[in-house]
């Protein structure tokens, strides 16, 4: 098991997200602390078979464990309709027995995502996703305007998390500004959880 570490968690449909996941775990690690990469399984709305335990390919699934031993958590979805990812509001729905232990109490959160429009319920999508890590009792902090890309980005990126906007077609790149504020995102997480240890 790795000693102190930030779990990013998060669900990707086109890539964007999972981009972005990467950026805030970088921002981690150069702040000087362990980072775990995971990701949640898909749900279908036709129950007839479970996945595997480990995916073919990518990320591992997230656990409780993962969940009880970090020291913070960045949690990123895409946009649904302004709303998190079913996968991700699926996982968070059996989080049961870690809320009743207490494993997420007093540690430190972010969350962040990613749309297909501009205008496409970015802001919403991370408050919603704000509630369950809330009710778990976790310290929930956004991004400060001492990031002048939050000022002059024309695309995403909020006081709320780091966020990116891929076009209807998915086929934009992160910007420079996106990038910058997912980096100081993961990194202000780190620092945070580092300060709460002590």
């Amino acid at each position: 098991m790795m000693s102190e570490y930030i779990l990013v968690l998060y669900d990707s449909a086109h890539g964007t997200t999972k981009e972005l996941a990467y950026l805030i775990a970088q921002g981690v690690t150069d702040a000087g602390v362990g980072v775990r990469i995971r990701c949640v399984p898909k749900v279908s709305a036709v129950c007839e078979q479970v996945a595997d335990v480990i995916p073919d390919a990518g990320d591992l699934y997230c656990t409780a464990d993962d969940l009880h031993d970090c020291i913070g958590l960045a949690l990123g979805s895409p946009v649904y309709f302004g709303n998190m990812s079913a996968n991700m509001k699926y996982f968070w729905d059996n989080t049961v027995s870690v809320w009743l232990s207490g494993g997420l109490q007093g540690k430190p959160a972010c969350v962040f995502g990613s749309s297909g429009s501009l205008h496409g319920g970015q802001e919403s999508t991370l408050l919603t996703m704000m509630m369950p890590l809330l009710h778990h009792g976790m310290m929930v902090m956004g991004l400060p305007y001492k990031h002048p890309e939050l000022s002059h980005t024309t695309r995403g990126g909020t006081p709320y998390g780091a966020t990116g906007v891929s076009g209807s077609r998915h086929d934009l790149t992160l910007s420079q500004d996106e990038k910058i504020l997912a980096m100081a995102q993961g990194s202000r997480l780190a620092q945070t959880a580092l300060q709460l240890i002590k």
